[in-house]
């Protein structure tokens, strides 16, 4: 990730570089080619690190809820199909948890 910044930094400064260059051949004055050039260039130098940063976004309400909901769902469909040392009820199976579970989120 740090390599990509530095290489990213260079590429930038070497774009300023041919842009000041430009500048100057289309004949505007080298003071005023370079700062034109280090000025178009600094939103795009300092945008850099921004972009590697990942943002975390928060969960919505909704799905915040939801997760919830079925979390209690769980607990209940769990606690009705399984017996009280953890094993599951004879002739039920895990897929048989989660199908209650969906069934009971809506009423819890």
């Amino acid at each position: 990730m740090r390599v990509s910044l530095v290489a990213e930094d260079t590429i930038s400064s070497a774009l300023c570089g041919v842009m000041e260059q430009a500048l100057i051949e289309k004949g505007i004055e080298p003071a005023l080619a370079r700062a034109l050039a280090s000025k178009a260039c600094e939103p795009a130098l300092s945008a850099v690190p921004n972009v590697a940063k990942a943002t975390v976004k928060k969960a919505k309400r909704a799905s915040r809820r939801a997760r919830n909901d079925l979390s209690r769902a769980l607990k209940e469909a769990n606690r009705r199909l399984r017996k009280k040392n953890g094993q599951l009820r004879k002739g039920k199976t895990q897929s048989d948890v989660m199908s209650l579970a969906q069934k009971l989120r809506g009423k819890v």
